[in-house]
């Protein structure tokens, strides 16, 4: 599977997991692991937490979403 920059982007320094999708696209989860800072987002369908929480809640939910989001974001033009 051919994955586009857009869905795959490097990794940002603050990376603690990365998850991907069902596409393939990346799911990030950032921030630090004993803070209430850590957040998620979705390269494929750009959909984010709301706000930042500790890891082991954070974790979970972008596991989740990573195993339903069929989405693939590819910038056209």
């Amino acid at each position: 599977m051919k994955l586009s920059p857009n869905t795959n982007p490097p990794e940002p320094a603050d990376l603690l997991i990365r998850f991907h999708n069902q596409t393939g696209a990346a799911v990030d989860v950032t921030g630090r692991p004993r803070t209430y800072a850590c957040r998620w987002c979705c390269h494929g369908c750009g959909e984010r937490a709301s706000s930042g929480d500790y890891l082991k809640s954070t974790r979970p939910k972008a596991n989740e979403h990573a195993a339903t989001c069929r989405a693939s974001y590819h910038r056209l033009g």
